[in-house]
């Protein structure tokens, strides 16, 4: 699903390693800027269906925000890997003080049955978690493909709005000049970074020539 040439490698290991550098203090005062810049795009609001994640070591945390949108009367769902093999996932309930385990990857997520499952379509937005981002909205992830496979409804025609609004969180220092996209790619509708909402650039770049996964 995902590129995977040694230069797209390089790069991903090169943002993961920057972020993951950020000094203690500024890290915090970045995520707390981040926090911010969410709420005012009114995303987290009572009522609203968003799935968010739960930070690995170098990811944005987004504890705090949590925290708020539960307050705020949110309904919350995080990504459950449903096969490592085929790397697909689903969304499950997010609920104050549920159970969760460790995956395959060492990411926690709720100990719940499978059919507390959502469909994606029924929310209003996910937040993803960005390992680099360009202007056009192409994100570069970890290298599986997961939340590509999850939404794969929104992959290509028009960019009008269609449920849920794709909303990546990443450092400032993680925006590069630009990211080649393959066909399977889903851009971000906005990504929000310590310096506020970055809104993609809509002259998107051409697909890169490349064999259908």
């Amino acid at each position: 699903m995902a590129q995977s040439t040694p230069e797209i490698r390089a790069l991903r290991r090169s943002l993961r390693a920057l972020r993951r550098s950020l000094p203690h203090d500024e890290r915090q005062k970045a995520e707390r800027a981040i926090g911010n810049a969410l709420r005012h795009l009114k995303l987290l609001r009572r009522g609203h269906r968003v799935a968010v994640y739960l930070a690995m070591p170098g990811e944005v945390n987004l504890r705090p925000t949590i925290e708020a949108a539960w307050r705020a009367g949110c309904h919350l769902f995080v990504p459950r890997v449903a096969s490592r093999r085929r790397g697909t996932m689903y969304f499950v309930p997010l609920v104050t003080g549920g159970r969760l385990r460790l995956n395959a990857y060492g990411i926690a997520e709720p100990v719940a049955a499978a059919s507390t499952r959502v469909d994606s379509r029924g929310l209003d937005a996910v937040l993803v978690p960005v390992v680099g981002f360009d202007r056009h909205g192409n994100r570069l992830g970890m290298g599986a493909g997961y939340y590509d496979r999850a939404l794969r409804h929104l992959r290509g025609g028009s960019r009008r709005w269609r449920r849920p609004r794709l909303v990546g969180l990443a450092f400032a220092c993680q925006q590069v000049e630009r990211i080649v996209p393959s066909a399977w790619d889903i851009p971000l509708d906005v990504v929000v970074t310590e310096r506020g909402a970055v809104v993609p650039d809509r002259q998107r770049p051409q697909f890169a020539p490349r064999s259908t996964p």
